[in-house]
């Protein structure tokens, strides 16, 4: 019987890619920049190459959110300060907390049923700021953030330091629910837990997740014959 859930954030419950938009877009007006469809696409992918490299330990975080704008910099010919953009993007991005379909009511639905915790990778205050904004913090028993813990997903350490606080843990009672196959996946089968391979693009999978799902509101289903 499942009685720990633990939820990834970004593409997960919340919207990180429309945030991201609405962010960046922000941060580049603000420092002079106009920026165009290709710009703003461009940096999700640079940004997601430089979190992938994170969770390979190629990268520390300060590399990864300063190292992302030097190299858009460099490709658009835009003189601006890394540093100073990548302050500025994250305090927009704090503020910035648009939901994933059906993400507001599974947590309700769930609460007092299951102990639900939040495992991310994303930055404290942003996350903080965003769980606050969105209404869902009490929800939670707890969140876990690799910037506060010292070490990402899909590291084990992560997921025992993250064991050490949930009480009367076991690994039989406890699933993990995320987009990344990389980072939720991955981390949850060499913690030794269940996983839950939240995929609503229909992406193909590098390797078999205990379980499936392409909309938020499929996990209800799930949970009732587990």
């Amino acid at each position: 019987m499942i009685k720990n859930i633990l939820f990834d954030l970004d593409n997960t419950l919340f919207d990180f890619y429309n945030s991201e938009k609405k962010a960046l877009t922000k941060t580049l007006i603000s420092f002079g920049i106009t920026p165009g469809e290709k710009m703003l696409l461009r940096y999700s992918e640079i940004n997601l190459a430089y979190w992938k490299l994170l969770e390979q330990g190629k990268l520390t975080r300060d590399q990864v959110k300063v190292g992302r704008y030097r190299q858009l910099f460099e490709e658009y010919n835009i003189e601006k300060s890394p540093e100073q953009v990548t302050k500025f993007y994250e305090n927009a991005l704090s503020s910035e907390a648009d939901l994933m379909e059906g993400a507001y009511e599974l947590l309700e639905y769930l609460y007092g049923k299951y102990r639900l915790y939040v495992v991310s990778n994303g930055t404290f205050v942003c996350q903080q700021g965003r769980m606050g904004k969105a209404g869902i913090t009490n929800f939670f028993e707890d969140y876990f953030i690799s910037q506060q813990i010292g070490c990402e997903k899909p590291q084990k350490e992560f997921f025992d330091y993250c064991f050490g606080k949930i009480p009367h843990f076991k690994h039989s009672e406890t699933i993990i629910v995320g987009d990344s196959f990389s980072a939720d996946i991955i981390g949850g089968i060499n913690a030794g837990i269940k996983t839950v391979w939240f995929n609503p693009c229909g992406e193909k999978a590098p390797s078999a997740p205990d379980y499936e799902i392409h909309a938020l509101s499929e996990l209800i289903t799930l949970l009732e014959r587990m």
